[in-house]
């Protein structure tokens, strides 16, 4: 399936406030564009090595699924003040796959303090390949989820934002600098 516009779950824990929110996003996109779920739980992927790794039929499905997008929304656990070692594993491994597209994010935290956390994948992404990053992120910490889901109106209004201007800025969006 070729899909325009991703979500991509990186959470690996089944309970995840991420995941919550990245399903959210993608109930946001599933009946205006075309768009695929991807949880990185449904992929088991190898430890990036700077080698043989690169091989991996899992990586190759993967990277060829970023590659096809034109928009990403990288939905995303916040553990020491940066994101998961999931996600970025995923951009070592996948790497230039993600030249050139519209990536936002999604963040969950269980704290108000790590909201810049996520700028260092940001400014990776960026600046090695050239992606337009949304500065609009969401972050939500614990207080913002229940067992059912996102009991936080504030964060669901926020990712419908943020659904609505990645739509926006994708069909905007012609190859950045």
């Amino acid at each position: 399936m070729k899909s325009e516009f991703l979500v991509i779950s990186c959470s690996l824990n089944p309970e995840s406030n991420s995941r919550k929110m990245g399903r959210e996003a993608f109930a946001q996109f599933e009946s205006k564009v075309e768009a695929e779920w991807i949880d990185l739980r449904d992929f088991q992927l190898p430890l990036c090595d700077g080698d043989a790794a690169y091989g991996h039929a899992n990586v190759g499905k993967l990277s060829k699924k970023i590659e096809n997008a034109k928009c990403i929304i990288v939905a995303v656990p916040i553990y020491n003040f940066d994101v998961n070692a999931a996600a970025k594993n995923l951009v070592e491994l996948t790497g230039r796959a993600w030249s050139e597209k519209v990536v936002g994010f999604l963040c969950a935290a269980g704290g108000k303090s790590s909201y810049m956390s996520v700028m260092s994948i940001a400014n990776s992404l960026m600046l090695d390949f050239r992606c337009l990053i949304i500065p609009k992120f969401v972050y939500a910490d614990g207080s913002s989820f229940d067992d059912e889901g996102i009991c936080d109106e504030s964060v669901k209004a926020r990712i419908a934002e943020l659904a609505k201007g990645a739509v926006s800025l994708t069909r905007q969006a012609t190859v950045p600098c």
